[in-house]
């Protein structure tokens, strides 16, 4: 009889079982932790997944969390429209660098919920605000790491490529946009994150809508229960995104990954 042969796992097989173990070790210690406490301190995973089968919560929860994801996304999406040109000019220009990057440092420098009574005043304090105080956590972020990748590219790759007689369009497509994708997704990975950071902060500091609405009629009313599903939330969002991110630079880059 033929053996049949099984299949190695690959390395995102491994990466995937890897994870799941730890979150499910940070499950397990939580309910260790919230076995010992008040459930008014720190509610136990169960609780926390009960709120899940009230009907009248949930319809609530959903439109709020799709209110957020849409802020967010709006906020994300001009960030990256900032970020990425601006980012690659001053990157490959010595002398549009020393002219902007120590303004840029000096306002990264600042901390964005520090804007907020300006936010207030500019946009008020609802869509327009939220969505400025998300762009201003991400945008310089996003911005220092893309000026740095562009600025990582070997020059006598460029010369090689101009030696070719290849033009400045076809030297950035085929020399510097491709050294400067992995900056691109470290960028984005770090700017996703900070989104969501900011779009709680906003949620929080600006009119008491959607999610931030939620936490804080949670609060007064000690329904612990309710912020940590509305925090774990917005974890699991976070984690997914990352994941998406990981998974698309493993495939697009295959070339630049470590084994």
């Amino acid at each position: 009889m033929a053996s049949v042969s099984r299949r190695k796992p690959s390395l995102a097989d491994r990466h995937i079982l890897v994870s799941c173990l730890s979150i499910l070790a940070g499950v397990v210690i939580w309910q260790g932790i919230a076995t010992q406490v008040s459930g008014l301190v720190l509610p136990s995973p169960a609780e926390v997944v009960m709120k899940l089968g009230n009907a009248a919560f949930l319809a609530r929860l959903l439109p709020a969390f799709g209110n957020f994801l849409f802020s967010l996304g709006v906020g994300f999406a001009i960030s990256l429209a900032i970020a990425i040109p601006v980012g690659t000019i001053l990157g490959r220009s010595s002398v549009l660098s020393r002219m902007f990057e120590p303004t840029i440092t000096a306002i990264y420098a600042i901390p964005p919920v520090a804007f907020v009574p300006f936010l207030v005043v500019w946009f008020g304090l609802f869509f327009e605000a939220r969505v400025a105080l998300v762009v201003l956590m991400t945008v310089f972020d996003m911005l220092i790491v893309i000026i740095a990748g562009a600025r990582d590219v070997r020059a006598s790759l460029v010369d090689v490529g101009r030696s070719f007689g290849a033009s400045r369009l076809e030297r950035f497509r085929l020399i510097v946009f491709p050294a400067l994708l992995p900056f691109l997704f470290a960028a984005l990975r770090v700017g996703i994150a900070r989104a969501i950071n900011g779009m709680i902060t906003a949620e929080l500091f600006f009119a008491a809508v959607n999610l931030g609405k939620l936490i804080k009629r949670a609060g007064q009313n000690f329904d612990t229960a309710t912020v940590f599903l509305i925090v774990v939330s917005v974890s699991i969002l976070g984690l997914v995104c990352q994941s998406i991110l990981t998974r698309l630079e493993r495939r697009l880059l295959h070339w630049n990954i470590k084994r």
